[in-house]
């Protein structure tokens, strides 16, 4: 899996306790240019974090393409694929998805789906195996939607191609 090493938790900068003295005729409100805009950062913890890290996710996906070998009504959309890679690509993508260090390194979701004729069921199927394997590893509901709706947005990418 490509991922970064290091915390995945935001740092936070101690504020200077006083502000410097104004340098005199400084009481004017200087202009602000877009790189003197902070970015926010969300307050708590990332998706990746409360997942419980690659780990967790890893074997969340491990669990998730076993059951999608398994389902009859997709299944066959995998014949061939190299499973390994596979979950291996998925690990990537949901550790990026959800604020981890990885860094996705497969297809685009159109390129990888264009001439499968998937259609909606196909796709709900997909979710319900991933459902499935969230719950089996106890994911609390705030969680699991949260990466179902981050993933739900490649549908467009998927379907229909």
């Amino acid at each position: 899996v490509a991922c970064h090493g290091g915390s995945s938790q935001p740092t936070s900068r101690a504020e200077p306790a006083t502000a410097p003295a104004a340098a005199p005729g400084a009481n004017a409100v200087a202009p602000m240019s877009p790189a003197d805009r902070r970015v926010a950062v969300p307050a708590g913890p990332t998706l990746y974090t409360r997942l419980g890290g690659v780990d967790a996710i890893r074997a969340v996906v491990d669990d998730f393409v076993d059951r999608v070998a398994g389902d009859l009504r997709i299944s066959a959309f995998f014949r061939g694929v190299d499973i390994p890679g596979l979950k291996r690509l998925l690990t990537e993508q949901i550790c990026s998805a959800t604020g981890g260090p990885c860094t996705y390194t497969g297809r685009t979701m159109r390129v990888t789906h264009t001439g499968l004729g998937l259609t909606d069921d196909h796709f709900n199927a997909l979710v319900q195996d991933l459902v499935a394997a969230l719950d089996r590893f106890g994911v609390p509901a705030r969680e699991k939607g949260e990466l179902l709706g981050a993933l739900g947005g490649m549908k467009g990418e998927i379907v229909g191609h």
